[in-house]
């Protein structure tokens, strides 16, 4: 549309009146149908020129951000919030880029939750002013918020039978033996004479079991307080790989290492991380009782680290896949089945991600991804890879 009116403008001087007029209520009705669209998408949209003045705000965003807008006023000026105007203000000085930057704000008597995003406005390859949309994520939040409560109730619902579940064996032995001990007490039988030693034996080995199931259950139930430095898990895998390659070997297990050697240091808590793949490699261990190939890769994709698990063991059932993270499940006939699912807490405190992929007597592969703090973006940037792709069509 906006090259039929540039035609038009061109022969302007040959049109007569009625042909003008026609041309000037079909350019209002073109930006009228354009501000109907802007004032009716449920995103606060805000445009400035190159010099950061306001051009045009739709009316989402005036509900959204506290402001007095005023057509050709700096951004800075026209908004009433000091925190927003604070973010803002390094920002456009240095030309950033942003994306879901959230900030909280009071407008209208309402406290709402923001998620506010800033992109250059490009025109043959040149800046020309900034674009803002700001979105409420208020609602969204408190959803979020609610699943994980019901998640959580749920899962300690889970724990809780479980521990249920785990603790009777040991109480029910430890009930047996000291009836036993009652008994032979009732005897008269000598103490010293190393006759019920077994009975105390038992009754420790079974006190210590208790001990184990509640310092697991506390850790699945626990926030965790990580202490994140900066750490390079190349290295880390590799001390585990030296820890346990003797086992392997012993087991008739080949071990691969496929680390990526461009591998960026990342923020953990090593001795979790260490903990959960670890685990991962107990497991597959486990899943090959007659040997086989484990292999563990590192790599680069997409600012996120990877780490990918494989071994060529007896595999999961299909029908396992989906519950192999829930605590207490398991296949196997010893362990308690919480290894996975405090791998998988511990990966989520990373923000990260863990999937799994097997097929029953093939193997299984566990893909861990984790996030890298974005780094800034400059607008600059940005116009420099549209200008790239426009030189190379």
């Amino acid at each position: 549309m906006v090259d039929f009116f540039r035609r038009a403008l061109r022969k302007l001087d040959k049109l007569n009146t009625e042909q003008r007029n026609e041309l000037l209520s079909s350019a209002i009705g073109e930006i009228n149908l354009f501000e109907n669209v802007l004032n009716s998408i449920d995103m606060g949209i805000l445009v400035c020129d190159e010099s950061d003045n306001l051009i045009m705000v739709n009316k989402c965003a005036l509900r959204l951000i506290p402001m007095n807008y005023i057509e050709g006023v700096k951004l800075r000026s026209a908004i009433t919030d000091e925190k927003i105007v604070e973010m803002l203000k390094d920002i456009l000085a240095n030309r950033e880029r942003v994306t879901d930057k959230e900030i909280d704000v009071q407008n209208q008597g309402r406290n709402r939750l923001l998620s506010v995003n800033i992109v250059p406005l490009v025109e043959d390859k040149r800046i020309t002013g900034t674009l803002i949309y700001v979105e409420d994520i208020t609602e969204k939040r408190k959803g979020e918020a609610r699943l994980r409560r019901a998640e959580n109730l749920a899962s300690l619902t889970t724990l809780a039978a479980g521990v249920a579940h785990e603790i009777k064996n040991p109480l029910g032995s430890i009930s047996i033996h000291l009836q036993l001990l009652q008994k032979a007490l009732a005897k008269k039988i000598d103490v010293t004479d190393g006759k019920t030693d077994k009975y105390f034996d038992v009754l420790k080995e079974e006190v210590d079991r208790l001990n184990r199931i509640v310092v697991d259950f506390l850790f699945a139930v626990r926030p965790m307080n990580l202490e994140l430095r900066e750490g390079d898990l190349n290295k880390l895998i590799s001390q585990i790989m030296d820890f346990v390659r003797f086992e392997m070997e012993q087991s008739k297990i080949m071990c691969l290492l496929e680390l990526d050697e461009n591998l960026p240091k990342i923020q953990i808590d090593e001795r979790y991380m260490k903990q959960a793949i670890l685990n991962l490699v107990k497991n597959a261990q486990a899943a090959m009782p007659e040997g086989g190939v484990f292999t563990i890769a590192t790599n680069f994709v997409d600012n996120e680290i990877r780490i990918l698990i494989c071994d060529t063991g007896n595999g999961i059932e299909n029908e396992y896949l989906s519950k192999i993270f829930e605590p207490y499940f398991t296949t196997r006939e010893t362990g308690t089945g919480l290894g996975l699912t405090q791998v998988y807490k511990i990966i989520r405190e990373h923000n990260g991600e863990i999937i799994v992929d097997s097929q029953p007597q093939t193997g299984t592969e566990f893909k861990i991804s984790l996030p890298l703090p974005q780094k800034e973006t400059k607008l600059l940037d940005f116009t420099e890879s549209n200008s790239n792709k426009g030189d190379n069509p």
